[in-house]
């Protein structure tokens, strides 16, 4: 039977007897199941959509630039918290701990680019610039490790937790560390829609406002294209913009991305979640729905405050089914980009595509790896020589699923500067100094090893064995 607020007292009482939660998160807990019982969901009506104007998302070239004034620069950074979130673990990439210490490039990981980017800005512009990191409790105990190796860098590192919330499980909608299970397992973080309340209930966003910082850049860890930009900065701090979303241009592999949409006069993101079937394929496509959200957002400050205090982010609530050890389990989320349209004069930027480069999987190791990318002072660039403006679209089998078998199979990484695509099966080793052009797949045939010599060029081909190289 489906859970209903009479189910609320009895998980109330067993939520209370759980030693693990501090208050605030128990009074966030309930205050997420309680929405989610009354089933006060928006209902999104269809006609009512609109298409933002250009006052709503603005687009980034349309921004006035900053000056190479040093002083104004350094005024703007004086203003600015980075946050990146660091709650996922790499486990879908085959590594143990934080995914934000996998090696993304030049034996470097994503914490050590975020550093050296942060450090740079604070040693060129004299300024403080502090990097904060979410962690979840999955993630907190390995990454106060691995900050201690960034002791004399020159930036403030300040870590904190986002909440800890027990799972439910289903059928009896009661607390499963309630009944016992004791483990990690029992337990979920919330969704990164957590980051305003726990930022707030951390202590760190007083101290920041003590300091006089003004926004905070919140992105993902793994996305590398997620670097201070002092446009978009000035721009906020002009027109008194409390929330922005940086959105960028949909392509065919984005269809299932959070759109900005305009609805009764106030700007807030659409997910597919939300979509009623019948228009989910209306969603998907590009022509109406034409940018996606990259979740790199800047927030201000003393709105997250007062909207945390009034308790006033009512996000809506992604319930995750889930099955753990045998167990059907609920938990519920929330994402930070649906708090745009609880902030005063939010606004959507359209960014450009560089803005937004994720690493998800292996195959995108394989393209920031290559010949696609430089390495500059901890920015990851493009490289000029490709003259095709999308990255070339890249399927690995599960044999290069983990980093680890990901690096073994490749003696080096192929240069790939003019692939279009490449798509790779079975068995597959490559050599070095392999040069990958056009369309091409690899495919080897079941049970045996196929081996890409060194220095091959392998120009818009079908290779399915040692005879067609």
């Amino acid at each position: 039977m489906a859970a209903t607020t009479e189910n609320l007292p009895q998980l109330k009482s067993a939520v209370d007897g759980l030693t693990e939660m501090s208050e605030n998160e128990k009074s966030g807990f309930i205050s997420l199941v309680s929405r989610y019982l009354s089933g006060e969901a928006q209902h999104i009506e269809w006609s009512k959509i609109q298409t933002p104007t250009d006052e709503i998302v603005v687009p980034y070239e349309k921004m006035a630039s900053v000056s190479e004034d040093v002083s104004e620069t350094k005024n703007l950074l004086d203003k600015l918290v980075v946050l990146k979130l660091n709650g996922g673990l790499g486990t879908t990439m085959g590594c143990t701990g934080p995914k934000s210490v996998i090696e993304v490039r030049d034996g470097l990981t994503f914490l050590d680019l975020i550093v050296i980017q942060i450090e740079n800005l604070n040693n060129k512009y004299g300024c403080k610039v502090p990097l904060v990191l979410m962690n979840s409790f999955n993630t907190h105990d390995d990454t106060q490790k691995i900050v201690e190796k960034y002791t004399h860098s020159n930036v403030d590192i300040h870590t904190f937790n986002q909440s800890k919330y027990p799972r439910v499980v289903a059928d009896e909608f009661v607390p499963w560390p309630s009944k016992g299970k004791t483990d990690k397992e029992g337990w979920y973080p919330p969704g990164h829609g957590d980051v305003f309340p726990a930022l707030m209930n951390s202590g760190k966003l007083d101290t920041f406002l003590s300091q006089g910082k003004e926004y905070v850049f919140v992105a993902n860890s793994d996305n590398l294209g997620a670097i201070v930009d002092l446009t978009i900065l000035k721009h906020l701090i002009q027109n008194k913009n409390e929330y922005c979303m940086e959105v960028t241009p949909k392509t065919l592999a984005d269809v299932k991305g959070g759109t900005l949409i305009s609805y009764e006069g106030k700007v807030q993101l659409l997910e597919i979640a939300q979509v009623p079937d019948e228009h989910v394929n209306e969603f998907k496509s590009i022509e109406k729905f034409k940018i996606f959200n990259t979740n790199n957002l800047w927030v201000n400050l003393k709105a997250i405050k007062k909207l945390v205090e009034a308790d006033a982010l009512k996000m809506e609530i992604i319930p995750n089914p889930k099955e753990v050890d045998g167990v059907k389990v609920l938990q519920l989320e929330t994402a930070a980009g649906a708090a745009i349209r609880f902030f005063d004069n939010a606004i959507g930027v359209n960014v450009p595509r560089s803005r937004f480069l994720p690493v998800k999987a292996s195959s995108d190791l394989l393209l920031v790896q290559s010949d696609l990318y430089t390495l500059v002072d901890g920015f990851v660039t493009r490289n000029k020589a490709r003259t095709n403006p999308s990255n070339p679209s890249i399927e690995l089998g599960p044999e290069f699923k983990k980093v680890a078998n990901f690096l073994s199979r490749f003696k080096s990484i192929p240069s790939i500067v003019e692939l279009d695509s490449l798509k790779v099966s079975g068995d597959v080793w490559f050599g070095s100094s392999v040069v990958l052009k056009g369309k091409v797949t690899v495919t080897a045939k079941s049970g045996v090893k196929l081996e890409i010599p060194d220095r091959a060029v392998v120009d818009n081909k079908n290779i399915n064995g040692p005879e067609d190289l």
